[in-house]
């Protein structure tokens, strides 16, 4: 039982789940998230829509809050969640099958005058990068992640687990021209910053005053060619020669450190 201070109601909206088990799938129209900070942060989500939850005792012990009495869930061995979820996933005790969250539009969140970031990622497909991105979101403060609807992994446990709970806090908006959406980001006051290896300048050189859309592109390819031509300036990371390159999700969250810092120092 988890006695750090006194225990939260998690008051996510229970519904009776309809449908099968997967295989790590949710079933049809359903997501299925795992492991403690994914499925504690998606039951304290008031936007998600919890269809049920399959736990072991130990798994519900470590909850920092209390489930409502009439919330569907399914006592099991560990051994029987791991049939749930992805081949030697990290369930710790916990998984969650649940609705998608809602749409959301990139005019829901820009919002020039906070100054808060707006990461961009360019086809950007690995579902533990963008997690992990997403992570760095929420922890440097950004608005959303922003994404083309297709060449980006959909919501799932792996984004979920990879982003630690951020998943239910930063907006992820998925535009179907990313391109439009970069010029959307400008008329509205965005500085756009696109991460490229091969620039002259630093991203110290590059920030400005005013709030940055940071554009980030997939491993080995980068950024696309019309996407770069929508970037007010290309920046680089200073990293030693010895490397030739970061982790796109490394070099966000180094991006998103050097924005923050650089507000903070203005």
């Amino acid at each position: 039982m988890n006695t750090n201070g006194p225990r939260r109601a998690l008051r996510g909206r229970a519904g009776r789940m309809q449908g099968g088990r997967g295989s790590g799938r949710g079933s049809k129209g359903a997501v299925r998230l795992w492991g403690r900070h994914a499925v504690e942060a998606a039951l304290m989500n008031p936007e998600r829509q919890h269809r049920k939850l399959w736990a072991t005792r130990e798994g519900i012990d470590s909850l920092c809050g209390d489930l409502p009495e009439d919330f569907p869930v399914e006592y099991a061995q560990a051994q029987d969640l791991a049939r749930l979820v992805a081949r030697d996933a990290p369930h710790q005790g916990l998984v969650l099958e649940c609705d998608p969250l809602p749409d959301l539009h990139l005019d829901d969140v820009l919002d020039s005058e906070s100054r808060r970031p707006i990461v961009v990622l360019d086809q950007v497909t690995d579902p533990h990068n963008v997690g992990a991105i997403m992570r760095s979101a929420a922890a440097f403060d950004a608005c959303a992640i922003v994404t083309q609807d297709r060449h980006a992994p959909p919501e799932s446990g792996v984004v979920a687990k990879s982003a630690s709970g951020a998943l239910e806090v930063v907006p992820w908006i998925r535009v179907v021209n990313l391109a439009r959406a970069l010029e959307q980001m400008a008329d509205a006051g965005y500085w756009r910053i696109g991460l490229a290896g091969e620039a002259k300048a630093t991203l110290a050189q590059a920030l400005s005053t005013g709030p940055i859309a940071l554009v980030l592109g997939a491993e080995g390819e980068g950024m696309r060619h019309n996407i770069a031509e929508h970037c007010d300036a290309l920046a680089r990371l200073p990293i030693s020669a010895a490397m030739e390159s970061l982790n796109v999700s490394n070099a966000a969250a180094i991006a998103l450190y050097a924005i923050a810092t650089h507000e903070d120092s203005e």
